[in-house]
């Protein structure tokens, strides 16, 4: 029984990573530091989208 559940767990797991890899979003977390970091290298072949991801940071930061 244990085996089976361990199966289970891991195709739940598998799915849920590989719906991962997209487009971060603007917010908090990855508008600084690291995350910033992290998520521009994510554009590194799309200018115009890094520049709309930098400008999403930029109006939350003025808001806050």
């Amino acid at each position: 029984m244990n085996f089976k559940y361990s199966v289970v767990c891991m195709i739940g797991l598998s799915f849920a990573l590989i719906g991962c890899d997209g487009v971060p979003e603007a917010n908090s977390v990855n508008c600084s530091g690291r995350g910033l970091e992290s998520s521009l290298s994510t554009f590194r072949n799309d200018e115009v989208a890094r520049q709309a991801f930098v400008d999403k940071c930029d109006e939350l930061k003025k808001g806050n």
